[in-house]
């Protein structure tokens, strides 16, 4: 077993990596540049939600929150007249990008933490390189990728965004995969 102090390098390193990576894919790459489409009519919507003062939060129209409500004729035809929508709402001024940027690393450095303590339970020091990998590999592409089709599946997101962000997680797994395999404890 390797003492996860001395895992310290891989998990700062590969942190590190998939945080300037994932900045380089997001700025630089096409493919999330579809993750979102224009509201048609965004100024009214706009408008509308300000002159409404809707707090920030998560939201669901129409609302519904238990199995009975559901089955309400009211709700019921609410459903059948449409739309239905998921609805996430910032509202204030732009906060800017430190803080999500902060949190971003924080939740790398997690994962990355995370992974170390489960391989250091699996592989002894000395393990080689492709040992390594492949558990690294496994275990942190379910903490980048795994856990993002359940969007799709239940929030309606379109399936191609879901897609770039498996893809995204792929990339962020090899990355900390090769790094975990280059510096184990020999």
């Amino acid at each position: 077993m390797v003492p996860l102090a001395s895992l310290w390098l891989p998990i700062i390193v590969s942190a590190v990596t998939v945080f300037l990576t994932s900045w380089l894919v997001h700025m630089f790459l096409p493919f999330h540049r579809r993750d979102f489409d224009k509201l048609p009519q965004e100024e009214v919507v706009l408008d509308t939600l300000r002159s409404m003062n809707v707090p920030s939060g998560q939201y669901l129209a129409p609302f519904a929150n238990t199995s009975a409500q559901m089955r309400l004729p009211d709700y019921v035809e609410k459903r059948k007249r449409g739309p239905a929508f998921f609805l996430t709402l910032a509202t204030g001024p732009d906060p800017g990008m430190g803080k999500p940027l902060a949190q971003w690393f924080i939740y790398l450095l997690a994962i990355s933490l995370l992974t170390a303590y489960l391989a250091k339970e699996v592989i002894s020091a000395g393990a080689p390189y492709t040992a390594v990998f492949e558990f690294v590999v496994l275990v942190s592409l379910m903490a980048y990728a795994v856990g993002h089709p359940h969007q799709s599946i239940w929030y309606r997101q379109q399936w191609r965004t879901t897609v770039a962000y498996l893809f995204d997680g792929l990339i962020y797994s090899l990355l900390t995969a090769g790094i975990f395999g280059w510096l184990w404890p020999r």
